[in-house]
């Protein structure tokens, strides 16, 4: 198959949600779609020790949530479909934004009862800000929840989106019927036995046809007709440009549970996503029809397989063909590179690849060369942007509770933080370390994966810290920044990158020290050159 041919089938995308709307379900669903998996992991259920297909981590299987961004692979159609599932608690947040940098579209999964919750609305503008374009799945319709037209609305005010429904529901909970798929007038009909079975759906170019009223009933049938017609009148036509430059957004109704609506959702996203697109990076843009390859490095995983102490780049190729064993430029460190066993995957099961194409994500196995962000070209001197580091809202200081481990604990904290999971800001004043998170669940995580994957113990212990701001001087040498450094000396760290960061106690004293220091600038985030 030639080169434009695999960019051609090539679908890159990511599921994002607030916690329990569904999203790891609606994954194992579309992976049972696929052939992929015979059979979903009841995810809640933990009298069943399988667990849910894309939560690998020991930790995740206890607690039923996911903690880290898991890539599965399969073929529908003779589409190539790359799944990035991302965590949903708001605690993992930052993997979640870092991946938004890799795929090319994103599913947005709502609950039917919930509507639009706080960590929906969070990610759904990192998307608004890339214009990524989004598409609306509204789940568990087999449970009583609002009605469509509510929810319709809100995820418009909400979100700040301009939506198009493109299937709609018949009744909800105890009276869902099924759905009418206004994509390819189809009709679907619920029955609550038919989680492993998918009914094919009833052909209806016309809603007025009384055959209607027998399959749904009078009543139904009547409301249904008057809802559509409602919808057309309110709603624009979906319209292909405008969904792909992140203008429109189709919505589409189900319940994952029971492998409803889901055929449906898979079958339009095949036919309008996107496929692989071009990329910024600061030199210029690189288009994914671009012969030679680029690539950029957005999560790295230690200890994927505890038993081997793995740790993996995952690469998002944009560009060119990623061929096994052919030598390639780190760009920062400014090395050639091979690699003999890139990996796709599976959940955990990985599966050597010879050749990748762009849109597709490759695992590579990697001994600490790599950090996110990284890129690798076939020459070109190459950076990627859109990957940053958020100031952490959580800080804490990291003692080591067995002093006889204390070279493990420092590589545990190295790699772990090279996963992007937690940042590690050292201060300059007696060297001390401070853990900071997007959430407190994070210092759990790191605490238990120290412990099983590294044989390592660690305390915490509280410190007070408002925000972590990293710090751009003018000029380094003048007396101004002099002074701040001899002021604020006590406050003063670096992150693993070496960069100079100021941690303030609250946000009067963010305002005082610019306003006193007008040549310092003060960033929220890590990446502001």
């Amino acid at each position: 198959m030639s080169f434009l041919k695999e960019i051609e089938r090539r679908r890159t995308f990511g599921i994002i949600s607030h916690p329990d709307a569904g999203k790891t379900t609606l994954t194992e669903k579309l992976l049972l779609f696929g052939g992929a998996i015979q059979e979903a992991g009841a995810v809640k259920n933990n009298k069943i020790k399988k667990g849910a297909t894309s939560d690998f981590m020991e930790i995740e299987r206890q607690r039923g949530i996911s903690v880290a961004t898991s890539v599965l692979a399969f073929i529908y159609k003779d589409k190539k479909i790359n799944i990035l599932d991302t965590p949903g608690h708001k605690d993992f947040a930052e993997d979640t934004f870092r991946t938004l940098t890799a795929v090319d579209s994103v599913i947005v999964v709502i609950d039917v009862a919930k509507g639009v919750e706080e960590q929906t609305e969070k990610l759904v503008e990192v998307c608004r800000m890339r214009n990524i374009p989004m598409l609306v799945f509204i789940n568990k319709l087999d449970r009583e929840g609002k009605d469509a037209f509510d929810l319709l609305d809100e995820v418009e005010q909400k979100l700040g989106l301009r939506v198009t429904p493109m299937s709609f529901p018949i009744g909800m909970g105890y009276d869902f019927k099924g759905i009418y798929n206004i994509y390819d007038k189809r009709l679907n009909i619920f029955s609550g036995d038919n989680k492993q079975n998918i009914s094919a759906g009833i052909e209806f170019n016309d809603i007025s046809n009384p055959k209607l009223d027998e399959v749904v009933g009078e009543k139904a049938a009547e409301t249904l007709r008057e809802e559509l017609e409602l919808i057309y009148e309110v709603y624009p036509k979906f319209d292909n440009t405008e969904y792909l430059e992140g203008k429109l957004q189709p919505v589409f109704f189900g319940s994952a549970l029971n492998n409803f609506g889901v055929k449906e959702l898979l079958d339009a996203f095949i036919e309008i996503a996107p496929k692989p697109q071009p990329k910024k990076a600061e030199e210029r843009w690189v288009d994914s029809k671009e012969e030679k390859l680029t690539g950029f490095v957005f999560k790295i995983h230690a200890n994927m397989d505890p038993k081997h102490r793995d740790r993996l780049a995952f690469i998002k190729i944009v560009s060119g063909t990623f061929k096994r064993n052919a030598p390639y430029l780190h760009v920062r460190n400014g090395k050639k590179v091979k690699f003999s066993s890139p990996n796709t995957f599976f959940a955990e099961k990985k599966e050597i690849v010879d050749e990748s194409f762009p849109g597709d994500i490759v695992g590579l196995h990697d001994t600490g060369n790599f950090k996110i962000g990284d890129t690798l070209t076939e020459g070109e001197h190459l950076n990627f942007k859109g990957i940053p580091s958020f100031s952490p809202e959580h800080f804490r200081y990291v003692n080591n509770a067995d002093p006889m481990k204390s070279k493990q604990l420092s590589k545990g904290l190295d790699q772990l933080m090279d996963e992007g999971v937690a940042q590690l800001f050292t201060l300059d004043m007696n060297g001390r370390k401070i853990i900071g998170t997007v959430g407190a669940l994070q210092y759990e995580v790191i605490q238990y994966r120290l412990e099983h994957e590294y044989g390592a113990k660690c305390s915490y212990e509280n410190i007070h810290v408002h925000k972590a701001c990293w710090v751009e001087a003018e000029d380094t040498k003048n007396e101004e920044f002099k002074e701040f450094k001899r002021v604020k000396q006590r406050y003063l760290a670096k992150d693993k990158q070496g960069q100079l960061v100021f941690l303030a106690d609250s946000s009067f004293t963010i305002q005082m020290t610019q306003s006193k220091y007008p040549t310092v600038k003060l960033h929220f985030t890590s990446e502001f050159q």
